[in-house]
């Protein structure tokens, strides 16, 4: 082997390890980045300025060994001396390979979303298959892009459903289960640009805040735009409609895909914020509302419709049908005040179904999270278990129909009879079990309770 060569094999082999400093002997990944002088010798910058500083002053004690030691300038440097086995070995850096946005090869097919939603929310089947169906083929869109100069449209959904039938926890539900980043808005909170209220920019701002301001994250998001329903057409009315028909307008360029000065960090622009630009073209919209009074505008369309006859339909059939909302049409949602270029942006429309007290009951017991199932861990903690009988169950349920808010009220009526519960239980460490009754969330009785040594007795 040549001289040469053997040269290029020693460099090569020293690259691997770290300069060690010549003076304070400190190594590369400490002291920082080494500065090279003549005769292969190593200096951090805080020896060299040091150097420098001494200098200055008169002194030079570093430079001994090349002024004072003229022998030493022919000797090799004391860092090549060490074994390669005290020398420290370079970390070498992974080449972290950018992920491939939403691989459609691992995109969960439709069956298997619908299957992960049923695991938290409680019936709702039709609107579970729509949105799963609609999540699939937009998310294939974004992988795929373009197939054959075949451009697909966005899969924008307009969901109609009563207050607590699980709009927003369907979304925020799905939002988890693809594991992209979701911004929940409020419409009533949008107004035309140039008045008080957040323009329509600030949907975006919000999604970029969840994609941690990386723009190509938030351009695969999803956008849940809720009371979509107060930003109708006002009617008979004379002043200017700057959060209504206007919103709506405004609205129209970002549901249809087009490129947004967004300020990052922020939900308004002004001259200090830095604004990025995100292209609208791959996120999805799902806008949600419950639309109150839809049903009659529904009813007296139908109703135009009766014929007379033994087999025509009755005017007041409909007039207590749960499901009426699932017969709504684009001309309803035109008169109800939402205008045709808005409609033709959101071509996918369903209904939820309000809920029943069996469905009540089901969203008490089976979902994942359910809150009773909270309350079970809570306590378990304490090495008590809590049990609900079914009379408790019915009970509940029977009480949050009262209220007429879907499953929002199921919260406030177990807040109020478990804060007794949580305030007790702590006190006595005797406690195992406890039962909650029918009775007791009525207000005729109590809870059972169990001590440890299965002696039961009733909380006076």
């Amino acid at each position: 082997m040549s001289d040469e060569t053997k040269d290029n094999v020693t460099d090569k082999d020293n690259n691997d390890y770290e300069d060690i400093c010549y003076i304070c002997r400190r190594p590369e990944s400490k002291a920082g980045k080494m500065i090279h002088i003549p005769n292969n010798i190593c200096i951090c910058s805080s020896c060299m300025q040091k150097t420098f500083d001494t200098m200055n002053h008169g002194n030079v004690p570093y430079m001994d060994f090349m002024t004072f030691n003229p022998g030493m300038m022919n000797q090799t440097p004391l860092t090549h001396d060490i074994p390669k086995s005290q020398k420290i070995k370079k970390k070498k850096e992974k080449k972290e390979e950018p992920e491939k946005a939403l691989d459609p090869k691992k995109l969960p097919a439709p069956h298997l979303i619908k299957a992960s939603l049923d695991e938290y929310v409680i019936g709702q089947e039709y609107a579970k298959k729509v949105i799963s169906v609609a999540v699939y083929n937009h998310y294939k869109r974004v992988s795929e892009g373009v197939m054959d100069d075949i451009e697909i449209e966005k899969s924008n959904m307009l969901m109609i459903g009563p207050t607590g039938s699980g709009k927003t926890y369907l979304v925020k539900t799905l939002a988890r289960i693809l594991q992209v980043p979701l911004a929940i808005t409020d419409a009533t909170s949008l107004t035309e640009a140039g008045y008080i209220g957040d323009d329509v920019e600030s949907v975006l701002s919000k999604l970029l805040q969840a994609a941690d301001n990386d723009v190509e994250k938030a351009e695969r998001g999803i956008v849940f735009i809720d009371e979509i329903d107060k930003i109708a057409k006002k009617k008979n009315t004379n002043s200017r409609d700057v959060s209504g028909e206007s919103v709506q307008q405004a609205l129209l360029k970002l549901l249809e895909g087009s490129e947004v000065e967004v300020p990052v960090g922020a939900t308004s622009k002004n001259a200090m914020v830095p604004l990025t630009t995100i292209n609208t073209k791959n996120i999805l919209f799902i806008c949600g509302g419950a639309f109150p009074d839809l049903d009659i505008i529904i009813k007296d369309r139908l109703n135009k419709q009766t014929s007379i006859g033994f087999s025509a339909k009755l005017k007041d059939e409909l007039d207590h049908d749960p499901r009426i909302l699932s017969e709504v049409a684009t001309e309803d949602l035109r008169k109800f005040g939402m205008i045709p270029e808005f409609l033709g942006r959101l071509p996918i429309v369903y209904t939820l179904d309000g809920l029943t007290e069996e469905m009540l009951v089901k969203v008490l017991k089976e979902p994942k999270n359910a809150i009773l199932k909270q309350y079970q861990k809570l306590l378990l903690l304490d090495e008590v278990e809590l049990l609900f009988d079914d009379s408790a169950y019915e009970a509940i349920a029977k009480e949050a129909m009262k209220k007429n808010t879907g499953a929002r009220a199921l919260r406030a009526i177990i807040e109020k009879f478990m804060l007794d519960i949580m305030y007790e239980i702590p006190k006595d460490d005797n406690i195992g079990r406890v039962t909650i009754t029918g009775d007791y969330i009525e207000g005729k009785g109590a809870p059972l309770i169990e001590i440890r040594s299965n002696q039961a007795h009733l909380i006076e």
